[in-house]
């Protein structure tokens, strides 16, 4: 490390990095919601399903990214426990008008939350309600209803309603991770 490294460091200007799990069911948005959090000219024209994990990275005025885009896909969920331990945070997409695997979304959500590498951590929970753009969607307080988000007691979380093809609701959710992480890790 460099004197310039160092004095920065020292100074608190060095941008802190933080780990983020992405996470939730297939098709429910996730690569779309990092994809436009990602600067305009670094994001993707086309967004195809995650096989396993993507990463990517993206910086704010204080906080530098890793973000762990995990596949939702059924057989690939069990990847996830292994990025628990190095987790500072966890953004649970559901597809808000998917009514059938609302209930497949709250047994991940709670296998999720159970996990020893999470339940022993305060890490802060955003949650993106996403698709509100169709006709269908559930509302947020429905969604944090059926998921029983009201049960959380030991970890911050918070719920959006998001329509990541638009970017809708992205930025509130991501101000409040931010404010969040920053909170958790001083």
């Amino acid at each position: 490390m460099g004197l310039l490294d160092k004095l920065t460091s020292w100074l608190g200007l060095r941008k802190k990095e933080v780990n983020v799990l992405c996470l939730g069911l297939d098709n429910s948005g996730k690569t779309t919601i990092i994809n436009q959090l990602k600067p305009t000219n670094t994001q993707a024209q086309e967004i195809v399903p995650t096989i396993g994990f993507n990463i990517e990275k993206f910086k704010s005025s204080s906080l530098s990214f890793t973000v762990f885009d995990m596949s939702g896909q059924s057989r690939y969920r069990n990847l996830w426990e292994h990025y628990y331990k190095e987790s500072h945070a966890i953004i649970f997409v559901i597809d808000s008008g998917d009514k059938l695997r609302m209930v497949v979304a709250k047994e991940e959500l709670d296998t999720l939350l159970k996990h020893e590498d999470i339940s022993s951590k305060k890490i802060p929970v955003l949650f993106f309600a996403n698709k509100m753009d169709l006709q269908d969607a559930m509302s947020t307080v429905k969604v944090s209803q059926m998921l029983s988000l009201e049960n959380i007691k030991d970890k911050p979380w918070h719920i959006c309603a998001s329509n990541a093809i638009k970017g809708e609701g992205l930025q509130e959710g991501l101000d409040w991770l931010h404010d969040h992480i920053k909170t958790a890790t001083t």
